[in-house]
C-alpha cells in the first residue's frame, strides 16, 4: 500500500500546472465531451505508466541495490527541482476532428512521454517492489489532477495556486529522495 499511496500523492501534486493538466483544460474546452475525455486520459495514462513502470522494474534488475538506491534518489532530487518549473502548452496545437476519446488518448499518451510524472513512474517502480501498485497509484494521481481540470476547467484554474502546488510537489520529491538514501 505504501507504493500506491506514495505514487498517488507524488503524481497528483506533480501534475498541478503540468502540461498534461493544461491539455485536459484545452481538450475539455475544444471537444466538450467530458466523459470521453476522462476515459481517454485514463487509458492513455494506464498504457504510458505501465510501460514506464515496467521499464523501472527492468532497470532495477540491471544494477546493484546500492547503485539503484543512489540512481533513484538522484532522480527524485532532479524531479523535485523540475517540479518547480511551470509547464506551458503550445496554444497553436491543432487537434483532429476524430472522436474526443481517440484525440485525448493519443494526445495524452504522447504529451506524457518524457514528462516528469512518467519518469517518476520509472523511478517509483524501481524503488518499490510492486509494479501494479505503482501504476495504479500514478494513474490514480493523474486522474485526481486531471478529472477536475476537465469538469471544472476555468473555475479550478482561478482557485488553485499552482505555484504552491509546485513547491509542495518539489518538497515531496526531495523528501522521497532523502528517504531513499536514508531508509533503503
Amino acid at each position: 500500500m505504501e507504493a500506491f499511496f506514495v505514487s498517488t500523492a507524488l503524481v497528483a501534486l506533480a501534475e498541478m500546472g503540468d502540461k498534461t493538466q493544461l491539455l485536459a483544460f484545452v481538450l475539455a474546452a475544444k471537444l466538450k465531451r467530458k466523459v470521453a475525455i476522462v476515459l481517454g486520459i485514463l487509458v492513455a495514462t494506464l498504457a504510458n505508466h505501465f510501460l514506464a513502470g515496467w521499464l523501472g522494474t527492468w532497470l532495477a534488475t540491471l544494477v546493484t541495490p546500492q547503485t539503484l538506491r543512489w540512481i533513484v534518489a538522484l532522480a527524485f532530487f532532479v524531479f523535485g527541482l523540475w517540479a518547480l518549473v511551470p509547464d506551458k502548452l503550445d496554444a497553436a496545437r491543432e487537434y483532429s476532428s476524430r472522436s474526443a476519446f481517440t484525440t485525448t488518448l493519443i494526445a495524452f499518451f504522447f504529451v506524457e512521454m518524457g514528462d516528469k510524472t512518467q519518469l517518476a513512474t520509472v523511478a517509483l517502480a524501481a524503488r518499490f517492489d510492486s509494479l501494479s501498485a505503482v501504476v495504479a497509484g500514478t494513474t490514480f494521481g493523474m486522474m485526481i489532477a486531471n478529472v477536475p481540470a476537465v469538469w471544472l476547467g476555468d473555475v479550478l484554474a482561478q482557485r488553485v495556486n499552482m505555484k504552491v502546488m509546485r513547491w509542495i510537489a518539489a518538497g515531496l520529491f526531495i523528501a522521497l529522495g532523502a528517504a531513499t538514501l536514508l531508509f533503503t
